[in-house]
């Protein structure tokens, strides 16, 4: 079988891809990762060719979230389509419904919903109107959930999320993400040093770098910040308290989990966090917010605060670094709950329940050029979304 994935190279859906491939590989699958938005740095690439059966694709198309009307972003759909044709796949995996558009593909179309700008608006600015620049870009993703033969969410709480947002028949399914854990250094049984550490693309306000970096300030032991300062967006944050090691590699994460005692994230908006299963499966005692993904995965094994409580986060993390132990203890034994091989069968199995009875088998769909539309009457309704009163000039954020 034969899949193509999209990704993009900025955050956690790079790591994602990667892992299903890897995965999939294992199953005999050949996966061709087109890349949209920046393209994959050298270290990308390495990590790129190490996965058997991998085809890595740097289109140069612009992710959902940056491209700049609603024209190029069904352009961006139709040359994927294009793509799929091309490299002879037998289905299609997006990283975002609106990449769906309305392009007539030519094989299946299953979209993740790994984020989405309709519930991060709706987390981060409750009390304000939708504006232009996000209308459009939400009437897109409303448009490829409808038109997808398939979509499905990284956690329960954000699939519900996403079904009230986007006034859904049925619920949003459900695969839980999992992460093939980091290799650890050799060196890693050793005592670890009371410091903290917290990873992601701390531009955006959802991960809310600057409650970490006022907290870090409170604290008498150093906070570690694995991770980008800048987005492609425009957006950026530049910390006082926390030391930044910059965005690192597998190798770096692993080396960096290896040497703090504590991980926390003060996300207000996190529809999964790939992140915090790293350093759970590292051994990471977790100070978490207390959001509904945070409960949903890690509840009881986790130090909760709520999104924005700056002594909070200060007082937890201390607690969790003058004694880590069960905490940490306790995350490992969650972590197990998330694997990789599980998230990968599930979603290849949803692939093939989308495929004619020769290619569920193991035949392979002979790249005839054929055209095929996604349904139009997929699995959610049709009709738009109202944004409200406009408000033009908005820098969108990234999911």
């Amino acid at each position: 079988m034969r899949l193509l994935v999209t990704a993009d190279a900025v955050g956690g859906v790079w790591r994602y891809a990667l892992t299903l491939a890897a995965c999939w590989a294992e199953n005999g699958v050949h996966t061709s990762l087109a890349v949209l938005g920046p393209a994959p740095d050298p270290a990308q690439i390495r990590e790129a060719a190490a996965i058997p059966a991998l085809r890595l694709l740097s289109t140069g198309l612009p992710l959902d979230w940056t491209a700049p009307d609603a024209a190029t972003s069904r352009q961006t759909a139709v040359s994927l389509a294009g793509i799929a044709a091309r490299e002879g796949v037998d289905g299609v995996q997006l990283h975002a419904p609106a990449l769906v558009g309305d392009a007539a593909w030519p094989v299946p179309v299953v979209t993740a919903v790994h984020s989405c700008l309709l519930t991060w608006w709706r987390t981060m600015r409750p009390d304000q109107e939708l504006p232009a620049d996000f209308g459009w870009r939400v009437a897109e993703s409303a448009a490829g959930l409808r038109h997808a033969d398939a979509a499905f969410a990284p956690s329960r709480s954000f699939a519900a999320a996403v079904t009230e947002a986007y006034a859904l028949p049925a619920p949003l399914p459900t695969i839980l993400n999992g992460r093939l854990p980091l290799p650890a250094p050799s060196w890693a049984a050793v005592g670890r040093p009371r410091a903290a550490l917290c990873a992601g693309r701390f531009w955006d306000e959802g991960k809310d770098a600057r409650t970490l970096d006022d907290a870090a300030a409170r604290l008498d032991a150093p906070v570690l910040a694995a991770g980008s300062w800048r987005g492609p967006n425009g957006a950026g944050f530049d910390p006082a308290a926390l030391r930044s090691l910059g965005s690192l590699n597998e190798a770096g994460l692993a080396e960096a989990f290896a040497t703090v005692r504590v991980f926390v994230s003060a996300a207000r908006y996190e529809p999964f966090g790939l992140s915090v299963l790293e350093a759970a499966q590292a051994g990471c005692a977790l100070v978490l917010s207390d959001i509904p993904s945070f409960r949903e995965l890690w509840d009881g094994a986790a130090r909760f605060v709520p999104p924005g409580d700056v002594a909070g986060f200060a007082r937890e993390m201390a607690a969790a670094l003058a004694d880590p132990a069960a905490l940490a203890e306790a995350a490992r034994k969650r972590a197990a709950r998330y694997r990789a091989a599980t998230m990968a069968a599930e979603t290849l199995a949803l692939h093939r329940t989308l495929q004619p009875a020769a290619i569920r088998v193991g035949g392979h769909r002979a790249p005839d050029g054929a055209d095929r539309r996604a349904s139009p009457t997929g699995p959610f309704p049709p009709g738009g979304l109202s944004s409200g009163h406009e408000r033009p000039g908005t820098v969108p954020p990234a999911p």
